[in-house]
């Protein structure tokens, strides 16, 4: 029902509550986020004449990832050509490893260009979503009212969510506290003394670049990332205008590209002891920009390369050598008002602390919102452990689907690749809902449990696995929950092959004005116009809760 034609009063309900009913939104299909994922499902839709859906983006844009994380030098490190959507190629992509402005911008060019603006709902943070049995609907609360959806879709991503170290004394700071992926662009490092903590890809972006505008900048290194020379340099105005004349020679470059990224995967799961070639080529690069020999061992990595994100840079060794910049290859111990303590006990006074501490990936913040079939939380149900088939269901969330869920990460290519992959998987099995006129569709859980074997089988004799350190990549029981350990294309294959075996269709009598099917029309529709309220300063307050809420005080 919509706001204008709104059924009579429920019997005993109060006004508040006849109005709030009157005025739930619904869509057959709502997809939360607006990054690559979402994005590209929404394509997907609309190509396959499914019109009927919205997108609930709680940042004041699309882009995703790439709206949130705006800290300095903040660029992709998969080639442009390959971190892009293929039905959408940018032939003017300045760089071939694409900054965050171009990237985010790229993404507001495409949701324009293919005319799904107008699908999109901005400042909209979706806070709890229960499966309703009864009317075979996705209930959903969002900081901008309620929803009802027949298919609810998390295109949320994994780096969204800042996760910062469990450090006693963080709220005792009295300076300034931001997280990489909340960067105060406001706020000015000029002459500050800082401590930056962590060394992965997102803090091997932004030293480089703060490390000339503070006055003092300590780097804490917990654990030695390998590092690999970067080929990244700028596209010429040739390139570009035969991109965009000749659209095919940019998709045979994306092709090279994919090949050349793929071909990794024999080290990587296959035969991890061919990872001694990288490896050599890494310390070499090493060698080549640190000749300090007590410097140089402390930036040497202890375990096999490839077990941790490999990152190109050639920017991070130079950038430890200047004369403003000390590395502290010491865990964090303690914070205090006016300073941080490393692992031996040492006191270093600091104005601003910065933590590229990366981000919530395996302990899922959105699975602390849905709810599935008997009011189950789906992070009670992982126990610490996210399993899913595909990374994309879940037994006992019927009509759920999401993107880049567990086991769909990689450590050497694109996932633009595993995302597009995901979106022909999860555009069938909307299809089969439609088609067959059932009211549920659920994974099997036998077919999920066997998927999730033979996932634990394949990584068992990974680098991930075998190469000695400890990583994001594992949950809180150990198991890598993050990693796809094989062929991409094989995955691919997997997802676009629609097995009738692998969920259960099921159709469920809805009483009259209770729920709407695919094909239904009886429910109001959301309408096209989207809400900005919320803006980015909700979309990192809210959606992070008090993970963030020392991150997020200005200095006293």
């Amino acid at each position: 029902m919509s706001a204008d034609t709104a059924g009579p009063t429920v019997a005993g309900a109060t006004a508040a509550e006849s109005a709030a009913e009157s005025t739930t939104k619904h869509a057959k299909v709502v997809i939360v986020g607006g990054g690559f994922s979402g994005i590209g499902l929404a394509h997907s839709l609309l190509k396959n004449k499914f019109t009927d859906f919205v997108i609930l983006e709680r940042s004041t844009d699309v882009g995703g990832v790439w709206q949130l994380n705006t800290y300095p030098g903040c660029t992709c490190d998969v080639p442009s050509n390959l971190y892009s959507l293929s039905f959408a190629p940018n032939p003017d992509w300045s760089s071939t490893y694409s900054p965050q402005p171009e990237i985010r911008a790229y993404l507001q060019n495409t949701i324009d260009r293919f005319g799904l603006r107008s699908r999109l709902h901005t400042g909209v943070d979706v806070t709890e979503a229960r499966w309703d049995e009864g009317a075979q609907l996705w209930q959903l609360q969002t900081s901008e009212g309620s929803y009802t959806a027949q298919v609810l879709v998390s295109a949320v991503g994994p780096l969204t969510e800042p996760k910062l170290p469990d450090v006693p004394g963080i709220e005792l700071f009295e300076g300034k506290l931001m997280h990489s992926a909340r960067w105060d662009n406001d706020y000015d490092l000029t002459g500050k003394r800082v401590a930056s903590i962590g060394t992965g890809a997102s803090a091997i972006q932004y030293v480089p670049r703060i490390a000339d505008q503070v006055g003092e900048l300590l780097v804490f290194q917990r654990s030695a990332p390998w590092i690999m020379p970067h080929d990244k340099r700028p596209t010429t105005p040739e390139e570009r205008e035969k991109f965009r004349s000749r659209p095919m020679t940019q998709k045979i470059d994306r092709a090279k590209v994919y090949v050349s990224k793929e071909v990794l995967l024999l080290g990587f799961a296959k035969r991890p002891k061919l990872m001694r070639f990288v490896e050599g080529l890494s310390s070499k690069h090493l060698a080549s920009q640190v000749s300090d020999p007590v410097l140089r061992q402390a930036l040497t990595p202890d375990f096999t390369i490839g077990c941790k994100r490999i990152v190109p840079s050639n920017e991070w060794y130079p950038a430890l050598q200047k004369p403003n910049v000390t590395l502290v290859p010491k865990a964090l111990r303690e914070i205090r008002a006016h300073s941080v303590v490393d692992a031996d006990g040492t006191e270093h006074e600091v104005d601003t602390i910065i933590f590229g501490t990366g981000f919530h990936v395996t302990d899922i913040p959105f699975a602390d919102r849905v709810y599935g079939r008997d009011g189950v939380l789906m992070n009670e149900v992982w126990q610490g452990s996210p399993r899913a088939y595909l990374g994309a269901s879940v037994p006992g969330f019927p009509n759920f689907f999401m993107f880049l869920g567990p086991n769909t990460g990689l450590g050497h290519s694109s996932m633009i690749y595993m995302i597009e992959s995901q979106v022909t998987h999860i555009t069938n099995a909307i299809r089969a809902l439609d088609t067959t006129g059932s009211t549920s569709i659920e994974v099997d859980s036998a077919v999920h449990d066997a998927y999730n074997r033979d996932i634990d089988r394949k990584m068992a004799t990974t680098v991930w696995e075998v190469g000695g350190c400890t990583t994001f990549y594992q949950d809180a029981t150990g198991r890598n929950a993050t990693i796809y350990p094989d062929w991409t294309f094989r995955f691919r294959r997997e997802a676009k092959k629609w097995r009738k075996d692998a969920y259960h269709l099921a159709t469920v009598p809805v009483a009259a004005g209770v729920g709407a099917g695919v094909g239904s029309t009886d429910r109001g529709r959301v309408d096209a116009r989207g809400s900005a309220a919320g803006a980015d300063a909700a979309a990192a307050g809210a959606g992070a809760g008090r993970r963030l809420s020392a991150v997020e005080r200005s200095a006293r």
